[in-house]
């Protein structure tokens, strides 16, 4: 393993430093979307569900209130119509309830019913232990040190973003 991060070290030091960033940016992308491409096939194969599906029962697993679909859209960082048809297909499982509030009837709130609860807790759990493999060769102390960089990272990005 250190050899690995000696040698990942010396190809970076390597790059000429204008295009650093770009190996970054390269190598945190590769990196997602390899966990990201084993999760939605493990969701898809021991669950039958989806990531954005998986995504919409965690959002309101966090919201036990349950949330307007306005605000669930916001939340997801999607348009009203992707969540629309992922709500239809849970609602019609009986995963999710949907209700009209006396204090706003223009707008729809859902919540995971209590099967819906049942099964979220059951994928989250196995979707823990996933990304408990996919970082099981990094030490508690390099997992502490790259969850702290990451966070640098979101921070410049945010400084830095232009809006």
């Amino acid at each position: 393993m250190r050899e690995q991060v000696r040698v990942a070290q010396h190809r970076f030091q390597q790059t000429p430093k204008e295009h650093r960033e770009i190996r970054l940016w390269l190598r945190m992308l590769t990196s997602t979307t390899m966990i990201e491409k084993q999760i939605r096939e493990r969701l898809r194969r021991e669950f039958g569900s989806t990531l954005p599906r998986f995504d919409v029962m965690a959002a309101l697993n966090r919201h036990p209130q349950g949330l307007a679909m306005g605000a669930l859209s916001r939340w997801l960082m999607v348009s009203n119509g992707n969540v629309t048809g992922i709500i239809n297909r849970l609602a019609d499982e009986g995963l999710i309830q949907r209700e009209r509030r006396p204090d706003d009837r223009r707008s729809t709130y859902v919540a995971l019913t209590e099967r819906g609860r049942q099964e979220f807790a059951a994928m989250s759990d196995r979707h823990e232990r996933w990304l408990k493999e996919f970082f099981a060769d990094l030490d508690p102390a390099e997992v502490l040190t790259l969850q702290a960089l990451l966070g640098r990272v979101k921070e410049s990005v945010a400084n830095n973003a232009g809006e």
